[in-house]
């Protein structure tokens, strides 16, 4: 349902500033099929606002827009609050599922980012000028209290909880394919969810970014394309043992930390798609669970990042074909992928109710 809804793409991302408006215009007039509100307030004063569609007896909880530098979950959300608002085609929706949507979390961080936004889709830009915080500033392990921005999103979540499915929307800068994280109390019982997302990726004309990490940071391997979702504890523990415990200090609970901490047993996922595709060299990468590409890729960028050098960074999204991913592809791949999800936690419900 949710891949189908008609979205107008917009042709470079947009902040909240040109958004929020015609949010609240569009729950205005929904015949209170959709209700926004103001949760709170970032730590530079912007608006958070919170969506709640529906009356169905399973909660879900969407979120983006925590790491500053991946735009596309917004827009994803954004999207979706417009057709909840207007789409007649969702009524069956709204009548299974209550849906709680925080399209922005980070409206402070989405500002930092705005000069290269709004010259998408230059990759050179992108490197030149992409911010992120860094631990103990990153908003997805800040959960409950840390940044009022999670202080607001906590209230609000933990108002319509307990929830069936949590989403937080996120991205990679640079990757040589899509990426989904699932919950580890989940991974046995997704297969058609990862089966789907296979076929999304394709779709989008999108390998598989097929990283094992043999569990560095609480990622563990579930197979090309897939991995666990992260958690507060594995990351304390993977920098502890590291002697680091001052980095290890800096992480709170992420987002599906705190909402599976309000009961049930939700499936929670995390989407990965890359704003810059790599183009894959088959001759490098020959062993499964090691992108050979990308980590070149990475290791070349990182120097020519550092010191500012565009002539060196133009160089290498030529050498390795670097191309964009479109917005409007990227988006209804999102969306398609929550479709997949409700579908999942649709099947286990009815296999529990059996």
């Amino acid at each position: 349902m949710l891949a189908d809804i008609v979205i107008n793409p917009p042709l470079t991302f947009r902040s909240q500033d040109d958004v929020n408006a015609d949010l609240w215009k569009a729950c205005a007039t929904s015949g209170g099929r959709i209700e926004a509100s103001t949760i709170g307030h970032s730590e530079s004063g912007r608006e958070l606002l919170g969506f709640v569609a529906g009356n169905g007896p399973s909660k879900v909880s969407l979120i983006a827009g925590c790491h500053s530098d991946e735009p596309v979950g917004p827009e994803t959300l954004r999207a979706l609050v417009v057709a909840l608002a207007t789409d007649a085609s969702l009524e069956e929706l709204l009548s299974e599922y209550t849906l709680c949507i925080v399209c922005q979390v980070n409206p402070d961080g989405e500002a930092m980012n705005r000069l290269w936004m709004t010259e998408w889709p230059d990759a050179v830009e992108y490197v030149a000028n992409a911010v992120r915080e860094l631990p103990g500033r990153d908003v997805e392990f800040a959960f409950p209290d840390r940044r009022p921005e999670n202080r607001a999103v906590t209230a609000f979540l933990a108002a319509h909880a307990p929830y069936a499915l949590h989403a937080s929307l996120h991205g990679m800068g640079f990757s040589d394919g899509a990426l989904l994280l699932i919950d580890r109390r989940w991974g046995f019982r997704t297969d058609h969810l990862q089966e789907r997302f296979r076929q999304l990726a394709a779709a989008a004309e999108l390998g598989l970014h097929d990283h094992n990490r043999r569990g560095e940071k609480g990622f563990f391997y579930l197979g090309p394309g897939f991995t666990t979702t992260p958690e507060g504890e594995a990351m304390r523990s993977y920098f502890n043992a590291s002697g680091d415990a001052e980095m290890a200090s800096r992480f709170g609970q992420s987002s599906m930390d705190y909402v599976r901490s309000l009961g049930g047993d939700p499936l929670c996922i995390v989407t990965e798609l890359p704003l810059f595709v790599i183009g894959v060299d088959d001759d490098r990468d020959s062993a499964p669970g090691v992108p050979a590409t990308y980590l070149e890729f990475k290791q070349q960028l990182g120097p020519a990042r550092a010191a500012g050098d565009r002539e060196k960074i133009w160089s290498l999204m030529e050498d390795f074909h670097v191309r964009s991913l479109a917005i409007e592809a990227a988006v209804r791949t999102q969306l398609a992928v929550l479709d997949a999800a409700l579908a999942t936690v649709k099947e286990d419900q009815r296999h529990v109710t059996v």
